[in-house]
């Protein structure tokens, strides 16, 4: 009686776990898959040349990226990436802690960084080429000088935003300032800054493809240029898609490091919603 018992509640469950991964299939690929056959039924009746069936974009994808133009191209694109977001983070939070500390500091360096701010990354790539040349140091600092500002300031608006009761607890129990910093600070502005971090992965790889179109003799951006100055159309496509692609592996990559980095966080917000 247990056993057909076990077996009964077995089977819903079991039902109940399949529809979920039906239903998580469908919401992944349901959509894409449908505006691929959208796409490739507008294209067959389309007499422009410059918009091509998704078939013959996959197989421009394929004789184009995969062989020698991934190590010569798509490699080193995404090093630059790597270090322009590497460098981003590491400047951000440091400069973020620092400033969301002291109020004098914030109040004497806002002006300024809302001056900085406001400039488009993009319009600097010209002095960086007259300061830098034309290198991959250029590009990294292109990346960087646009990909910093969310990192940097949800790091200050994240250690502004510290319990006030925690910080006069870590005074009573006189806490260093590296400890405070290390234990209490920083992972209070950690949901903060993963936020900005979130967005400067955006935002890295938008001027990672606008510095290597503006100077440069390989990477995603030179080589969809130069398919594009050439009328190589189906090519062009291909490069567009590797850069969407890139960007959903950026997206999962972060997902992963969130979810682990913010475990205690997201431990927190299932509790209170029960």
């Amino acid at each position: 009686m247990t056993a057909y018992t076990g077996r009964i509640a077995a089977t819903p469950r079991g039902r109940t776990v399949g529809s979920r991964l039906v239903v998580s299939l469908l919401n992944a690929f349901g959509l894409p898959m449908l505006l691929l056959v959208i796409w490739g039924l507008a294209s067959t009746r389309a007499t422009s040349g410059f918009f091509p069936d998704p078939l013959t974009i996959a197989r421009a994808f394929l004789d184009t990226w995969v062989g020698p133009a991934f190590v010569e191209d798509v490699l080193p694109s995404l090093a630059r990436l790597g270090l322009g977001v590497a460098a981003s983070i590491v400047l951000g939070i440091a400069a973020g802690a620092v400033i969301g500390l002291a109020h004098w500091l914030r109040e004497l360096l806002e002006p300024l960084l809302e001056f900085v701010r406001a400039i488009p990354p993009p319009v600097l790539i010209p002095v960086a080429m007259l300061l830098l040349g034309i290198t991959d140091t250029m590009k990294v600092v292109v990346i960087v000088s646009g990909a910093v500002w969310p990192i940097l300031l949800n790091t200050i608006e994240g250690v502004r935003a510290t319990d006030s009761v925690m910080k006069e607890t870590a005074d009573s129990f006189q806490v260093t300032w590296w400890e405070r910093l290390w234990f209490l600070v920083l992972p209070a502005a950690s949901p903060r800054i993963m936020a900005g971090v979130r967005q400067a992965l955006s935002v890295a790889l938008i001027l990672m493809v606008i510095s290597e179109m503006f100077a440069s003799s390989s990477g995603l951006g030179y080589r969809i240029a130069y398919f594009q100055r050439n009328y190589l159309i189906a090519e062009m496509w291909s490069g567009i898609l590797l850069l969407g692609l890139v960007g959903i592996l950026l997206a999962v990559l972060f997902g992963l490091v969130e979810r682990r980095v913010l475990r205690w966080y997201h431990g927190i917000r299932e509790v209170n919603r029960v």
